[in-house]
């Protein structure tokens, strides 16, 4: 694709699933990548692999939940890799029950992690961007957004907010050259996605129900996200801007 080569880009939740298969597709396309993550030796062993193929990349332990952790690690990525040019918006997490068997520590967790984590990363990025006149930010939300998700209500309102959000700021910085976009996976095949299994009743029904409602026949795979997610941070997008794609396998159509 198009201009990924040696821009640096920031990927939370770096070291997971789409997140790691989403670092090995950018340094793939020559960029320089910054691998965020809790899980620091995740993310260590990650940018070893990627190095070992000739890649660039770096792990920063990093809780996006924190403002004041955010703005140092996007200041040692700036004086490491060099200014900011693309940000993806990955990290998150999820649990699986109704709402009202739910309880205010679960939905502090959902919030902070999905909602607050990524306006921290924006706020922390978004003014070098602002001062070169230039970025990408792709921001994963999630099926759940936009058509709701029983089991879901809490993670799928921080992810409507992120949606809303999104819209806002491409508003606000098209003239600043800056796109931002967001990706909505449907059912991943990925750690998370197996964690909310754990917490229904019936995991394996759960997994093959989600499964079967997909009209490709398959739960999506990390690599068909980090494709659609490459492109977006790239020049061949540079005239897309405010956009929510679906990546779900046809498991969500909204023309």
């Amino acid at each position: 694709m198009k201009g990924l080569k040696d821009k640096v880009i920031i990927v939370t939740g770096g070291a997971g699933g789409i997140g790691s298969a989403t670092c090995r597709r950018l340094a793939e396309e020559g960029a320089k990548v910054a691998i965020f993550d809790m899980n620091l030796q995740a993310a260590e062993n990650l940018a070893k692999e990627i190095q070992a193929q000739n890649g660039q990349a770096i792990a920063v332990q990093c809780d996006i939940t924190q403002a004041d952790v955010v703005e140092q690690a996007v200041q040692t990525i700036e004086s490491t890799l060099g200014p900011i040019d693309g940000l993806v918006n990955n990290a998150g997490w999820d649990i699986f029950k109704p709402f009202i068997k739910t309880n205010p520590q679960e939905w502090e967790k959902l919030i902070q992690i999905n909602l607050v984590g990524m306006l921290n990363m924006h706020y922390s990025v978004l003014k070098g961007m602002v001062a070169r006149n230039a970025g990408r930010i792709v921001n994963i939300a999630s099926d759940a957004a936009r058509v709701g998700s029983s089991g879901e209500a809490v993670y799928a309102a921080c992810k409507g907010g992120l949606l809303s959000f999104s819209k806002t700021l491409a508003r606000e910085h098209s003239r600043n050259n800056i796109t931002i976009n967001v990706i909505c996976p449907g059912p991943t095949d990925t750690a998370l996605l197996a964690g909310v299994t754990e917490g229904a009743s019936n995991p394996e029904k759960l997994r093959e129900a989600f499964t079967r409602a997909i009209p490709l026949g398959r739960l999506g795979q990390p690599d068909d996200l980090a494709s659609s997610i490459a492109f977006f941070l790239s020049d061949d997008a540079s005239f897309i801007t405010g956009q929510v794609l679906s990546v779900s396998g046809g498991l969500t159509m909204n023309g």
